[in-house]
């Protein structure tokens, strides 16, 4: 058996079509009987859930802002081939400098990058876009390049014979093609679980990326992962019930999986199917789309008072759309109010949506979240009302302070900051 390698696909820009190429090769590759699984750069909770339909392997996120060096080298670690998928562009990060880029990961963990160059409207000015980025970091290997969305074989030969004096491997050209888009909403691509037609899609993405791309070439590109080891952070509770729908979709794999691997018992349930709440030491609301499922949860009468009920004796802990729903009134879209938990002095809105993004370093003393943690906030909602005790106290990413984030009433407590890792 090959020891465990890596490789990191980025993209001079965002909307390069790295997630496309990505899962079409993860569904080659696992159609081939290559073990492979997937990664996603940051703070990312919808493209992973592509990555594991792609290849039947759990994705994993990367975050080299949010988590410290020997614990993502940890995390990276693993049996098989590991595709990484990029972020934004490869060295596009955190402000001022870039920080949490792409093109950290790759330093960090010493991988190679395939560039995926949308090449829909170039021709020979790809040559020194190219080498701009093969030259900008020398700790940052550029090993190949695939074109993508070209437009004939003549645009193929045009593209090749300007990229031939880098000595950069063209691993293949995929052709436009309007068949592999995927449906989208205000926080990225529709679940992977909503989408019925996905099976059908990943097929068809594997089918083009087998026959524009060099597989075995890429392969073996792939540089080895070192092996490491690292104490992860312990759980926040022995027993933890997890809101897991299509309302509350929006939890990490790596924690729910490094729990479990410390003793805890994870278990999930559904509000939008009414489940009561299980007993348990710790409730998590993780974020996900409640906006779009408001009158199905107000109406989910076995959930809300269970939810009321546990709150009593038992910590109970809300992200973002779990958050809204810890509040008294949600307001859809539309404008219509939906009463929720009632367990926050909080009400939010989609009526007037503003964005709000960006890595959080947040610190509280509250139980059992007590710590510095590394985090993330990136939701359109408005908040109508807040009042009670903050939560956490808060900094963005270049270290300014923000005022402070979330409540905490008793043992129920919420932000809409997603949290990453304890720092």
């Amino acid at each position: 058996m090959q020891p465990p390698r890596g490789l990191i696909l980025s993209a001079p820009s965002s909307a390069s079509g790295k997630t496309t190429v990505t899962l079409g090769l993860l569904r080659a590759l696992a159609q081939r009987g290559v073990p492979v699984r997937g990664a996603k750069s940051g703070p990312d909770y919808i493209d992973p859930g592509f990555h594991a339909a792609a290849c039947g392997q759990p994705c994993l996120n990367l975050d080299a802002w949010a988590m410290p060096p020997d614990r993502l080298r940890a995390r990276a670690s693993g049996p098989g081939l590991l595709l990484v998928e990029g972020a934004m562009g490869l060295f596009d990060g955190a402000p001022p400098e870039g920080r949490g880029a792409t093109a950290d990961l790759a330093r960090l963990l010493d991988l190679p990058v395939v560039l995926i160059v949308d090449a829909g409207r170039m021709a020979q000015s790809i040559a020194p876009l190219v080498a701009g980025f093969a030259h900008h970091d020398a700790k940052v290997r550029i090993a190949g390049v695939i074109l993508n969305r070209v437009g004939s074989d003549r645009h193929v030969a045009m593209l090749r014979r300007a990229l031939a004096p880098l000595g950069l491997p063209v691993l293949g050209a995929l052709p436009r093609s309007t068949r592999l888009a995927r449906p989208s909403r205000h926080l990225g691509l529709v679940q992977a679980e909503e989408d019925p037609s996905l099976g059908a899609f990943l097929d068809a993405a594997a089918t083009q990326v087998a026959s524009h791309v060099d597989l075995d070439a890429l392969m073996d590109l792939a540089a080895p992962l070192a092996p490491a080891h690292a104490p992860f952070a312990k759980p926040l509770a022995q027993r933890i019930a997890v809101a897991r729908d299509a309302a509350f979709g929006f939890s990490y794999p790596h924690q729910l999986a490094e729990w479990r691997a410390a003793g805890a018992e994870v278990t999930p349930f559904s509000p939008l199917a009414d489940d009561p709440v299980p007993k348990a030491d710790l409730v998590f609301l993780p974020g996900g789309y409640p906006e779009l499922h408001a009158g199905p949860l107000a109406a989910a009468t076995r959930f809300m008072q269970s939810l009321r009920y546990a709150a009593q004796t038992t910590d109970v802990y809300g992200e973002c759309g779990g958050y809204m729903v810890l509040g008294q009134c949600l307001t859809d879209a539309r404008g219509t109010d939906h009463r929720m938990a009632g367990l926050l002095d909080l009400q939010t809105s989609f009526e007037a949506r503003k964005l709000h993004l960006g890595y959080r370093s947040l610190r509280t003393d509250h139980a059992p979240l007590a710590g510095p943690w590394a985090g993330h906030e990136f939701h359109y909602a408005t908040t109508l009302h807040a009042r009670g005790d903050p939560l956490f106290d808060a900094c963005d990413a270049e270290g300014t302070p923000l005022p402070p984030m979330g409540l905490r009433a008793g043992r129920v407590a919420g932000s809409f900051a997603h949290l990453i890792d304890r720092t």
